[in-house]
């Protein structure tokens, strides 16, 4: 188990997708999306995999997390048991300086959102910040996966 310090905004444009050099189909649902741990089954791309989260801290940027890669036809038949609301998205990872930025562009009922990750080594480490990054958005609940599965983008 792994700690996991991230910080999340919304992207403004979509200049990053001329930056990015990786674009992955990501597909994933969620086994529980308790507020006090998330069980998550992801197929990114070819490749599937089991995810446990724990409570974020008070800021919403540091929680546990723990990571399996599974088989990718058990995954399949994971995602049948998943709560409903599945989410499909396109992942880009996008270099900046020292970091590497995840921005996600929704698909289907969460369609037009754009999130951009970036994961730090500590809360208060500084990161260059580009032009397609927008509000912060680190720690409301709503933009998490797990509320966007029930509460979609497109009915806010």
């Amino acid at each position: 188990m792994a700690l996991e310090i991230e910080r999340k905004f919304l992207v403004e444009s979509t200049n990053f997708k001329s930056l990015a050099f990786k674009k992955n189909f990501i597909k994933q649902g969620f086994l529980n999306s308790n507020k006090e741990r998330v069980v998550r089954i992801r197929i990114k791309d070819q490749t599937g995999f089991i995810t446990i989260k724990g409570k974020s801290n008070n800021t919403g940027t540091t929680r546990y997390e723990w990571e399996k890669e599974i088989n990718i036809n058990e995954a399949n038949k994971l995602l049948n048991l998943c709560e409903e609301g599945i989410i499909e998205k396109y992942r880009y990872l996008v270099k900046v300086d020292n970091h590497t930025f995840e921005v996600d562009e929704f698909l289907g009922n969460n369609k037009g959102l754009l999130i951009a990750e970036i994961e730090l080594s500590n809360e208060n480490e500084i990161f260059k910040k580009p032009d397609w990054l927008g509000k912060e958005v680190t720690g409301i609940t709503k933009y998490y996966n797990s509320c966007l599965s029930k509460l979609p983008y497109s009915k806010w």
